[in-house]
Parts: C-alpha cells; structure tokens; sequence
C-alpha cells in the first residue's frame, strides 16, 4: 500500500469511522485541500502527523492512544475510500463533498479556539468544515 494511500486511511478511520460515507469523504478531503495548501506540508504523511507546540493537526496523531485499527471492516473501509480519494486526487478528478477550500472540521460536540478565523461551509454528520476567512459559503 502506498504510504499515501496508509495515512489517509489512517486519517479517515481515527476521525471519521463512524460517520456516514459522505463524512469520510469529506474528511478525506480536507486532508488532501491541505497537501494542496502552502500552509502545511506536502505530503499526507506530513499533513496527517502535522503538530505545533501545544497541539496536533489531528487529535488521534497526539492522544497517546493506539494508532492501529480495531474494527476490521471499518478500516476495510478506510483503505477503500482512502484508495478512491487519493487515485481521484492524482488524476485531478477530485470527489467532492465539502469542495477545495475546505481545510479545517471539528467534531459538532466542540467549540475550537480558532473558529473567528475561518468561514463555515457546511455540516456533514457529525462534523462542520471550513475554509479560510473569505473562501465559505
């Protein structure tokens, strides 16, 4: 499996596992707006284990918690739609559901820190996105 294709299934799996398909999606999504951005790295690897001095990119990266996966057809799942997501992704013929603006998402049960500087695009499921100031709906 290409490294690629692993951290995202990684990303969509810890974040998203339960959400419905359009959700993982969507995380998948987000993840790869931000290999496309100047603001983080340009890998999937980077993007997924980005972290700062107080935080991480993805709390699941962070948390001290077991990275591997448990549930044997939700990570199926994960490497499928990770598979679909990142052949699209090389192709340019993306799969969209929260559009290329979108960078940031959190989880409806919390309130980020940094919500005064990003535009709301849309919920699905569980989770809003977001894009920089100015790029939302």
């Amino acid at each position: 499996m290409l490294e690629a294709v692993l951290y995202l299934a990684l990303n969509i799996y810890h974040e998203a596992r339960n959400e419905p398909l359009q959700g993982q999606i969507a995380v998948a999504e987000v993840t790869l707006n931000r290999v496309e951005s100047s603001y983080y790295p340009d890998t999937v690897k980077g993007v997924v284990l980005q972290s700062g001095k107080t935080s991480c990119a993805f709390s699941w990266t962070c948390d001290g918690k077991s990275d591997k996966p448990h549930e044997k057809k939700a990570w199926e799942k994960s490497i499928q739609i990770a598979e679909t997501m990142y052949d699209a992704y090389m192709e340019e013929a993306r799969v969209t559901v929260v559009g290329k603006d979108a960078l940031f998402y959190h989880a409806t049960y919390v309130k980020p820190y940094w919500l005064s500087d990003v535009s709301r695009i849309k919920k699905v499921g569980r989770h809003i996105f977001y894009a920089k100031k100015g790029k939302g709906i």
